[in-house]
């Protein structure tokens, strides 16, 4: 491991009094002072930054080098992160894009150029503010990134994860909670590469203050998609179009998490979370948003409730066929039962038994019977085709 550190020490810093503090500090890592939401155009030109990755509260944090940026593997991932004050960084090589380092605006950290699959250059941030940084040999080509350490871009300071009790566990592109607090209007991708195949809003979680506009565009990639809130207070049609847009202005904080109809059972799952809400889940907007509504899952339109009364008709025709053919079993033991306590010792039971048969036998009942077992057969397939639509893709993708 390759480390530069050309900041004071925590001992110096204490020694020489507050006033020396901030001397020292501002001299040696001038890039706190910089603030604001757009970095003054700093991730221009940058095509895998898509906001801030909000990784507060944890002793270390992982950067990947050499991830896809526009038409190649000259990137960091995440383009911008967020961290406590105290948090070591750690950038690690993939081995993509040939050699890479990480080279500080400022000079106040920097690596050895290196291709290796598995390097590593770790520096510890200890004072709030952002701390630009970028790749020497690629740095025309859009391969920069930022950490942003505390409250340094002035949106309200550093705020816990929030627990989605489990609404990301099969989503494979989460990777944290982007935020986007202090922007009036925010963009998700609908369409996003997710695990295998283009079925993930990107990003797929995203912090945003009270009042703000969440535009979710399509972009044409994984067939039709909607956007359907899990607590029914957003819902956009499904479409297919590239370009397409669907808005929603956010005014209570809380976590609101949504999906995709069609594609919900492959992970496309989103959250939306607005506010400083962070490690017990929301407060006071959408209390059932992150375990995905209440205790008892209720259709949320046509289909759904189709589904569920095809399910209901299903289960009734069950019954009463089956039930039918129980009583009428039961019905033909009686009957047995009786003829046997009736009769005496000289009838030839074998005869009795097969005239019983002869009269009881019932051409009407034995069709109805058959042509309920039909009807239950076709419950069942219009049952499972819909169940089938309304959790996971068609059949034409």
């Amino acid at each position: 491991m390759s480390r530069i550190e050309r900041t004071p020490t925590r001992r110096q810093v204490l020694a020489g009094g507050a006033t020396a503090s901030v001397a020292l500090l501002g001299a040696a890592e001038p890039a706190a002072a910089q603030s604001g939401r757009d970095f003054g155009g700093w991730f221009d030109g940058v095509s895998n930054f898509d906001g801030v990755t909000d990784r507060t509260g944890r002793d270390e944090v992982t950067v990947e080098v050499g991830v896809q940026n526009g038409d190649g593997p000259y990137g960091f991932g995440p383009a911008a992160v967020r961290v406590s004050p105290g948090t070591t960084v750690t950038w690690e090589w993939n081995g993509n894009g040939g050699s890479h380092n990480v080279v500080h605006t400022d000079g106040a950290f920097e690596s050895e150029l290196v291709a290796d699959a598995g390097h590593t250059f770790s520096h510890t941030f200890e004072a709030e503010g952002t701390y630009e940084y970028y790749c020497r040999p690629h740095r025309a080509l859009g391969m920069k990134g930022a950490v942003v350490v505390g409250s340094g871009d002035g949106s309200g300071g550093s705020v816990a994860e929030p627990n989605y009790e489990g609404w990301f566990d099969d989503v494979a592109n989460y990777d944290g909670t982007v935020d986007e607090r202090g922007s009036d209007g925010v963009s998700v991708t609908v369409g996003a590469q997710n695990g295998d195949g283009p079925y993930g809003f990107g990003p797929a979680a995203v912090r945003v203050s009270p009042g703000t506009t969440v535009a979710w565009e399509w972009n044409g990639n994984g067939g039709s998609h909607n956007v359907v809130g899990t607590d029914g207070t957003f819902e956009s049609e499904l479409v297919a179009d590239a370009g397409h847009t669907f808005s929603h202005t956010f005014e209570v904080p809380g976590v609101y998490t949504y999906y995709c109809q069609p594609h919900r059972a492959l992970g496309m799952k989103g959250a939306i979370v607005v506010g400083d809400i962070g490690g017990g889940g929301s407060d006071g907007g959408d209390s059932a948003a992150a375990s995905g509504g209440g205790v008892l899952p209720m259709p949320g339109d046509f289909r759904g409730w189709f589904a569920l009364f095809a399910g209901g008709i299903t289960t009734v025709a069950a019954v009463a066929v089956l039930g039918g053919e129980a009583y009428s079993g039961y019905r033909d033991i009686s009957a047995a039962k009786e003829a046997a306590a009736g009769g005496t010792a000289t009838e030839a039971p074998a005869e009795e038994h097969a005239r019983e048969v002869d009269d009881d036998y019932d051409p009407v009942g034995t069709a109805a019977l058959v042509a309920g077992y039909f009807v239950l057969i076709g419950l069942l397939w219009v049952f499972m085709y819909f169940v089938e639509f309304l959790t996971g893709p068609s059949i034409g993708g």
